[in-house]
C-alpha cells in the first residue's frame, strides 16, 4: 500500500485509495465499518489498512457495499466467510451481489471505448485484479432497519440508482461527510477530468438515472465526500453535484 493510501477525514473516519478504487474504514473504539474492499487483488491492501489502524480483520462488525461492482466488492466474501462479517446493500442490489444477474461494463463496451486515453491501460489493471473474477456475495443482507445503521459511524444509506439499480450512498451527518461511491467521483483513470464528476458514461447501467441521483445528493447536508474513485474532496456536496451535472449537459 503506497505511502499515502491512508486518508484521515475525521475521528474516527478514514478513506484509503486501494489500486484503482477506494474504500472507507469508520472506527469507534476497537469496532469497525467497512464501506467497500475494492478488487479482489486488493485484499492485502484491505487487511493492511485496517492493521495500520490497528485493527485485526475480525473487528470488521459488517461491510456495506455501495454497489456490486468487482472493484468494490472484492473481499467482501471473503471477510464474510472467514470472519462472519455481515455483508448488507440496498435491497435492489442484493440478487446483483449474489449474480442473479450482472450490471457492469461489457468486454465488448470497454473495446469500443479503447481510443478514449486511459480506458486500455485502465483495462488492463482491471482484468489484472480480478475485475471479470467471480466475486458473487453468498449471503448478502438489505439493510436491516431504515436511517441510520447500528454500526461503528452510524452510517445513513441514501439511495443513489443509476450507476447500478441498488447503488447506494452512505450520509455520516455528524461528520458533514458523504460516502459517494460511484454515483459522484473526483476523477478516474478513464477520464481527464479532476473535480466532481459522473463516471464515463459506459460505467453506468442507467444513465438518465445516475444523472437524476445528483438530485438527491443535492440535498445531502456535508462539506467533505469521501468518492469510490479519485481523491477527498473538501467542499459544499450540493455544489459538487451541480458541476457534475453542468459536466453531462
Amino acid at each position: 500500500m503506497r505511502e499515502d493510501a491512508l486518508v484521515h477525514a475525521a475521528t474516527g473516519v478514514h478513506l484509503v485509495h486501494g489500486s484503482n478504487t477506494n474504500w472507507v474504514i469508520l472506527t469507534d473504539g476497537d469496532a469497525v465499518t467497512l464501506i467497500d474492499c475494492g478488487y479482489p487483488g486488493d485484499r492485502g491492501q484491505v487487511l493492511e489498512s485496517l492493521a495500520d489502524l490497528g485493527h485485526a480483520p475480525d473487528a470488521v462488525e459488517a461491510v456495506l457495499i455501495t454497489h456490486a461492482h468487482n472493484d468494490h466488492i472484492g473481499s467482501a466474501e471473503y471477510l464474510s466467510r472467514t470472519f462472519d462479517a455481515p455483508v448488507f446493500l440496498h435491497e435492489a442490489e442484493v440478487p446483483h451481489a449474489r449474480r442473479e444477474f450482472l450490471h457492469q461494463v461489457s468486454i465488448g463496451q470497454v473495446l469500443m471505448n479503447g481510443w478514449r486515453p486511459g480506458v486500455l491501460p485502465w483495462a488492463v489493471h482491471a482484468l489484472r485484479s480480478g475485475g471479470t473474477a467471480d466475486s458473487r456475495i453468498t449471503r448478502p443482507q438489505k439493510f436491516p432497519v431504515a436511517g441510520a445503521l447500528d454500526l461503528p459511524g452510524r452510517p445513513v444509506p441514501v439511495h443513489t440508482p443509476g450507476h447500478t439499480a441498488g447503488h447506494c450512498s452512505y450520509h455520516l451527518p455528524d461528520k458533514g461527510i458523504l460516502i459517494s461511491g460511484d454515483a459522484l467521483v473526483s476523477g478516474h483513470p478513464t477520464s481527464r477530468v479532476r473535480g466532481p464528476q459522473l463516471l464515463p458514461t459506459m460505467f453506468d447501467a442507467n444513465r438518465e438515472r445516475a444523472v437524476a441521483s445528483l438530485d438527491v445528493i443535492e440535498q445531502v447536508a456535508a462539506d467533505i465526500m469521501l468518492p469510490g474513485h479519485g481523491p477527498i474532496h473538501h467542499g459544499s456536496v450540493r455544489e459538487a453535484a451541480r458541476r457534475a451535472r453542468e459536466l453531462t449537459s
